[in-house]
């Protein structure tokens, strides 16, 4: 039996670990994640010394370099405030993979302690946050892509639909086998391609198919991916960041 999460009541401050593909592609949907939480009166601290969680080369098989990467995030979160992660792939790294990664090293209390303070996005608005939602959007189908990670590592597969249910215009539409990988997988795309490049097929037609004008996701690369392949098809679908989309639909 899985163990219920005991959630912290709201704090004043969160620390934003703002993930690798959000830095370099898709900035928007941090600095939107973040006005979410101030919005909700919660100051945001954003260490800039922050890289890599690690995850690339941890699921790769190097995990000695995936443990020079994760050392380097340690040390930069010492207050005990809680860390937001808009990614559950990033936040089931740091939360589940840290502790066995730091496993009788020197570093294992930190890691552990940094593991227990993880939060993706979505959950924490949901469990910590209480957010209640007035939407202000025009009428739309919309189909929620939930990442292997969020839903897999993190449990987390109703927080962003929950979200998205507060939303009188939105329509959440169900894609057929819509807890299947969208074939992204991190390096997993890079190393068998044709594979990825199948799975992602199979998500884009069950996505078009359910009549969703618009995929939402908490996951960058999940949204990269099958955006991309709805934009190499020439397709309408768009995909958005679940912050994004929950901050333009309530601002």
């Amino acid at each position: 039996m899985t163990p219920v999460k005991c959630y912290p009541p709201k704090p004043e401050k969160v620390y934003f670990f703002g993930t690798c593909l959000i830095d370099l592609f898709y900035p928007e949907a941090g600095m939107d994640a973040i006005r979410l939480l101030e919005r909700e009166g919660v100051e945001v601290l954003f260490p800039e010394d922050q890289t890599c969680c690690g995850q690339p080369a941890y699921t790769s098989g190097y995990h000695d370099e995936a443990r020079a990467v994760a050392a380097a995030q340690l040390g930069l979160f010492p207050e005990p405030w809680p860390i937001v992660v808009p990614s559950g792939s990033c936040g089931g790294m740091m939360r589940k993979h840290y502790p066995q990664l730091f496993a009788g090293t020197d570093l294992e209390a930190q890691a552990n302690d940094v593991a227990g303070r993880i939060h993706e996005l979505t959950e924490f608005l949901v469990h910590v946050c209480h957010l209640q939602l007035e939407d202000r959007g025009e009428p739309e189908k919309v189909a929620m892509h939930t990442s292997c990670s969020a839903r897999r590592e993190m449990g987390l597969a109703e927080t962003g639909p929950a979200l998205l249910g507060q939303l009188g215009g939105v329509e959440l539409v169900e894609q057929e086998r819509a807890a299947e990988c969208c074939g992204f997988g991190g390096t997993f795309s890079v190393r068998h391609p044709e594979i990825s490049g199948a799975m992602v097929d199979d998500k884009a037609k069950a996505i078009e198919a359910a009549g969703a004008a618009r995929f939402v996701t908490s996951d960058c690369g999940c949204m990269m991916n099958i955006g991309g392949r709805f934009e190499q098809q020439k397709k309408a679908v768009k995909g958005e960041h679940i912050a994004s989309y929950l901050w333009r639909r309530t601002s």
